[in-house]
């Protein structure tokens, strides 16, 4: 496809949509804006869009597609100055915001003029930022829920799509209020649950310095996510608040059920409680990405002694394997420690396991 795309927003994602869009249509023209002058900069220098934008009034008018990869709040302002602009009549506006019914609520200014926006939300991220961590490869085989309003023609949707197939992403489309309940269940939820359970590690950590010792390991990877960006949390909450509240009523009901299983000492149904859980979650699809960005770790028997460690990221490099994260979750003397590796694909920890199982006669796993 050949036309004007401008992207508002160049950290990781809008960054990575353009490297996608700028593959499949390289016809295209990638404009880039952002708030950091020298992410535009590092953009322009590493080909990730053609040219850096002067500002959204220069560019938005003469744009065919225009993407809004801000922050929530941000968002919301950038399409109040869209709706003032003469804009093309068949441009396409679009955002990656996680969520959709507010943003979609705002977005009437355009609607009424005849502008078609359409929700995104590309599931996919990484734990790096910025326009430098930017990959074509970040959303392949993720899912990218689109939200258009029943104005909205299918063929607007299907030339969306067309701009957006070099992401190689799986496509789904849902109503702005389907979008936000669904992310709310897999994606809101389990961020306010676990930055509850980091919490109460904290309040227990004051009586008993023994608590941050043991919390590491496991109770490290079921927390992760509560190292996310606050402020991004705060504003998605506060958009998604409906949604949350009713999930948050369920989850202090459910809470409630079990103390009640425990004050009667049921063991039966506090067995059935875990039982249908396992059942359900070892159901789950392992290679899909979901709506949390997934890392694949590798545990590797390493022995006690001085290097071991660049030894074995050493071989890694020398590969261009790239790593998530590294911890060691046991190591005494004349033991073997297990070296956790974490990588952000399936087939990274495919390459690495077969790199060290070259190298070294150290036994790995892997762990789903």
């Amino acid at each position: 496809m050949e036309g004007r795309v401008l992207i508002i927003g160049l950290g990781l994602i809008g960054g990575s949509l353009a490297m996608c869009i700028k593959g499949q249509h390289p016809q295209a023209e990638l404009i880039g804006l952002d708030a950091d002058k020298n992410q535009m900069d590092l953009a322009k220098m590493l080909g990730v869009i053609d040219r850096a934008a002067v500002s959204i009034e220069a560019e938005a008018p003469e744009a065919d597609l225009i993407i809004i990869a801000t922050p929530v709040l941000a968002t919301e302002n950038i399409i109040g100055l869209l709706a003032t602009l003469q804009l093309k009549d068949e441009v396409i506006v679009t955002d990656t915001g996680s969520t959709k019914g507010y943003i979609s609520t705002k977005a009437a200014c355009l609607r009424s003029k005849g502008i078609a926006f359409i929700g995104g939300h590309p599931m996919a991220g990484s734990h790096k930022s910025g326009v430098a961590a930017a990959k074509r490869i970040l959303f392949e085989n993720a899912f990218y829920l689109l939200t258009p309003e029943t104005t909205v023609r299918s063929e607007t949707v299907d030339r969306l799509k067309a701009w957006l197939s070099g992401t190689r992403a799986k496509f789904l489309d849902v109503s702005p209020e389907e979008h936000d309940y669904l992310t709310g269940v897999v994606s809101h939820f389990p961020h306010i649950i676990a930055a509850s359970l980091v919490h109460q590690a904290s309040r227990a950590d004051e009586g008993n310095p023994l608590v941050n010792r043991l919390a590491a390991g496991g109770f490290r990877d079921i927390t992760r996510i509560a190292s996310s960006n606050p402020q991004m949390w705060r504003d998605i909450l506060l958009q998604n608040r409906e949604v949350l509240i009713s999930l948050l009523t369920d989850w202090q009901d459910e809470m409630s059920r079990v103390k009640e299983l425990l004050v009667a000492n049921e063991q039966d149904r506090i067995f059935d409680f875990f039982d249908t859980a396992k059942k359900y979650r070892d159901g789950l699809p392992v290679s899909d990405k979901g709506a949390i960005p997934s890392f694949y770790d590798l545990f590797v028997d390493v022995p006690d002694y001085p290097g071991v460690i660049s030894e074995v990221t050493g071989y890694l490099a020398m590969e261009n394997i790239s790593i998530t994260n590294i911890r060691i979750i046991e190591t005494r003397e004349d033991i073997y420690g297990v070296l956790v590796i974490s990588f952000q694909t399936p087939d990274d920890r495919a390459r690495a396991q077969e790199c060290i199982g070259k190298k070294t006669d150290y036994e790995m796993s892997v762990a789903e």
